[in-house]
């Protein structure tokens, strides 16, 4: 059900009115889930023809503003693609276990390089350093994904949406993952693209749904091989297996892994990529197990892949900086670093499972075999975020990550120890049950 608004729209032309609906969005007025008006009633009230609204109305939706739900109309976007958008601010006084962030306490102190001398010209000629890229290589083969050709980005979603940009045209399809990464339920849209969900279990992407998506017009697939957000789903070896059989049938379609967890995923990797794919990707990053400010990406993949990608970073930022290179590089090789890496996996596959089992001492059924996160269904997602929020907890309403799957929350386990996985799962209980008196069992 999407609410309405009194907000006055403007414009004689196709292009005024798509800005008048787009400074609404900015400003707050005309928020997710809000209706526009039917094309012929705007177009009375403006005093130009259906024609100037309806092209209006199409800029926007090719821009990720809003989407049309069939007889629902034309509503603002869940995740519009202009402004600032930013998560829910964490009230004072409660334990932040929404933001899928590592524990500080798990990160290595990170070394720029002490001195940098002056570049003369461009590095366009030589964009990776020597000692980074044979790093890279050794780090992608080390888990069975061909190295053959790398090239770097400046983090994931940077690669992948200059993937995604250059392979396709506004309008196309994506299969994504539903539930999936948020960041990338909000780009896919941004970029004029149309998403088709994947449902997806502890083992990944589900064959089934995947092989219905690709033959819904699907030309490109973004998947976690492991530590999947929201849901800590990982590919099995025979899940792997099912989806390169569901694939074999569609070669055009350019498959995409984010490997994100990579180090701290804390289960193997069974990866499409060594499957003989002919168009395919692997991203990899090291922000979650090295630091947040490192915003640097592997990207590993078939020539075609890789020289589209370098054909537009090299018409944008041109190369990732040879600072940021060194420092990376210097990190990866650190064996104190290495130490602490290890350490975390450790720690956080133990925290994840502490959790999981918590919650099923009170017969509460979670996810997450592997990755920094919990995933847990619940009936009504807003009685138990505000309800934690009364015991000292803030977790993320499953909303944001969701297109058609289930309710349920996200809890970052990442900094959760043993006692407080006791108590949080202990007051989970006592919201659910609230919850139920309160809206029916």
């Amino acid at each position: 059900m999407y609410v309405t608004t009194q907000y006055s729209f403007t414009g004689t032309t196709a292009r005024e009115i798509a800005a008048s609906v787009e400074r609404g969005v900015s400003e707050g007025s005309l928020a997710p889930g809000t209706a526009l008006p039917p094309v012929r009633r705007l177009a009375d009230g403006l005093g130009v023809s259906p024609g100037t609204v309806a092209t209006a109305y199409k800029e926007l939706r090719s821009r990720g503003i809003v989407v049309t739900r069939g007889r629902g109309g034309t509503v603002v976007a869940h995740a519009p693609a202009v402004g600032s958008r930013r998560p829910p601010r964490v009230p004072a006084g409660v334990r932040d276990l929404a933001g899928g962030h590592p524990d500080p306490a798990l990160l290595p102190a990170l070394a720029p390089p002490t001195e940098v001398s002056p570049v003369h010209g461009s590095h366009r000629a030589s964009p990776r350093l020597p000692q980074l890229e044979e790093a890279a290589r050794a780090w992608l083969g080390r888990d069975g994904v061909p190295a053959d050709g790398v090239t770097f980005a400046h983090g994931a979603l940077d690669c992948i949406a200059r993937l995604l940009s250059a392979e396709l045209k506004p309008g196309d399809a994506v299969a994504v993952e539903d539930p999936g990464f948020h960041h990338l339920l909000d780009l896919v849209p941004a970029l004029g693209l149309r998403m088709l969900p994947v449902a997806v279990d502890d083992e990944g992407v589900r064959p089934a749904e995947l092989a219905r998506a690709l033959r819904g017009g699907a030309r490109a697939l973004v998947c976690s091989p492991r530590a999947q957000c929201p849901t800590g789903g990982r590919f099995t070896a025979g899940r792997r297996d099912e989806l390169l059989a569901v694939l074999a049938e569609f070669p055009e379609v350019l498959v995409i892994e984010d490997d994100h967890n990579a180090d701290i995923s804390g289960v193997p990797l069974n990866s499409l990529t060594a499957g003989g794919l002919p168009r395919w990707a692997h991203v990899r990053t090291v922000s979650k197990h090295l630091g947040i400010d490192l915003r640097w990406a592997v990207l590993a993949g078939d020539p075609t892949t890789l020289a589209r990608h370098d054909g537009r970073l090299l018409l944008t930022s041109g190369w990732v900086s040879h600072i940021l290179q060194a420092t990376v590089a210097r990190a990866m090789a650190d064996p104190v670093a290495r130490l602490l890496v290890a350490r975390a996996e450790e720690a956080y596959t133990e925290r994840r499972e502490g959790l999981i089992r918590a919650l099923g001492r009170h017969g509460i059924a979670a996810a997450g075999v592997s990755g920094l996160n919990v995933w847990v269904p619940v009936r009504d997602e807003s009685a138990v975020v505000n309800g934690l929020r009364t015991h000292g907890w803030w977790v993320a309403a499953g909303q944001r990550f969701r297109i058609g799957a289930p309710p349920a929350v996200r809890i970052t386990s990442a900094g959760l120890e043993g006692a407080d996985a006791l108590r949080l799962a202990s007051d989970f209980a006592a919201v659910l049950g609230e919850s139920e008196a309160t809206y029916g069992g």
